[in-house]
């Protein structure tokens, strides 16, 4: 596949003044996940560059600042009006398509940045990020309307695209094997950790644990939407094999919101929630977040298929050790610094939990290593090599 070049709306010339940026910012109004928290941050980093002059487009509108909240309609209304149409999603869109482009004839973007896979129509270079193909390799874990839509819209998009964004190799290559885009129209760009993510002592830790029962050091987290690609049901299948008094004095928190195909999960998890082994926490704010991360004993990550998996970064850069599974870009975010598991031997994991119980050791060098690690990823490095593409793209 061939990415076709486009003509900037108005040539960017002077390095001078900020570039003039467009970006969906329609991520942002939701409970933030992976690309929401993407967004926001690369959104953040380059206001505070200076290098960007960014109007951000919420479904109904446009807007100069950084909001969680939407702008006169609420984009839940437009899902609840679009449910009474055939085809919803085709009819969210193209009302999303018109006011995308109302909002342009008076604010020239000389680039427009889609953050999240499948961008709008857009009269200038188009720089999209494509964050994984997981509909494409594991359709089974998503909502059949799902795949369908992702099938039907993303090669439009891709075709739109002057030049794409990535957030690890592994999707880069993953992208020239299944469409044919030549590399050099593909940046891979690491993610990065917040700066809410750091370590914590067991007194700094000490108020927002004891209002859940638990203790600095002794508690396993998992973090993830609750859906079948995130492995969880093997993670439960490895706590299982613990003994029942470890599983009681190192009890498993899982973090994130409750996702697609998670009936069969929670049965799993009943017995497990009552007994107070298992701990389902939900959605949590981002500080809560990061001070339950920065106490656990580790994050165990097993998920089958990650673009990039961004708990790893927070993880690390918490100094806290990270096992995870050795599938899609996993190995190439953990580099040295954690443990990989076959995603799909739970005995191997469960005797890999057991042996890290009753060895301090190898979690404090794990932990060192993760936090050595953290220092590879910034959103400022991500922010700047994002605005070199920004400038390819006008050039192309």
């Amino acid at each position: 596949m061939s990415i076709h070049p486009r003509n900037p709306t108005s040539a960017y010339v002077d390095e001078a003044r900020p570039l003039r940026v467009a970006v969906n910012a329609v991520p942002l109004l939701s409970p933030l996940t992976g690309i929401g928290h993407y967004a926001k941050a690369l959104m953040e980093a380059h206001a505070a560059s200076g290098k960007t002059e960014s109007n951000y487009f919420y479904a109904t509108g446009w807007h100069a600042s950084i909001r969680s909240t939407p702008l006169a309609l609420p984009i839940n209304r437009l899902k609840q009006i679009a449910r009474f149409f055939p085809k919803s999603y085709e009819f969210s869109r193209w009302l999303q398509q018109k006011n995308f482009t109302k909002g342009l004839r008076n604010w020239k973007a000389e680039v427009y940045h889609e953050p999240n896979f499948l961008s709008f129509s857009f009269d200038g270079p188009t720089v999209l990020t494509v964050h994984d193909l997981s509909w494409i390799r594991h359709p089974e874990a998503h909502p059949v309307e799902r795949v369908r839509i992702m099938n039907k819209f993303f090669e439009l998009s891709l075709n739109r695209a002057t030049r794409i964004i990535t957030d690890s190799d592994f999707v880069k290559s993953e992208l020239i094997q299944t469409f044919g885009i030549r590399p050099e129209h593909i940046h891979a760009i690491h993610l990065a950790a917040t700066g809410d993510f750091k370590p914590l002592d067991a007194g700094e830790t000490a108020g927002l644990l004891a209002s859940r029962n638990l203790a600095h050091g002794q508690y396993w987290v998992a973090v993830g939407t609750l859906e079948p690609r995130k492995n969880l049901q093997l993670l439960l299948r490895a706590f299982m094999r613990l003994e029942q008094r470890d599983r009681q004095r190192c009890p498993l928190v899982i973090v994130g919101m409750l996702g697609w195909g998670y009936d069969s999960l929670l049965k799993e998890l009943e017995r497990m929630m009552a007994s107070g082994e298992v701990i389902l926490a939900g959605y949590m704010p981002r500080a809560d977040q990061a001070t339950l991360l920065a106490g656990a004993k580790a994050l165990i990550y097993p998920s089958i298929y990650e673009g990039f998996g961004l708990p790893l970064v927070e993880a690390m850069q918490s100094g806290v050790p990270v096992i995870a599974a050795n599938a899609s870009c996993l190995p190439e975010v953990l580099g040295n610094a954690g443990l990989l598991i076959d995603p799909y031997d739970d005995a191997a994991l469960g005797s890999l939990m057991a042996s890290l119980l009753s060895d301090q050791s190898t979690c404090d060098q794990l932990a060192k290593q993760s936090l050595d690690r953290s220092r590879s990823f910034s959103w400022d490095i991500c922010a700047a090599k994002t605005y070199d593409v920004y400038l390819e793209a006008l050039q192309a």
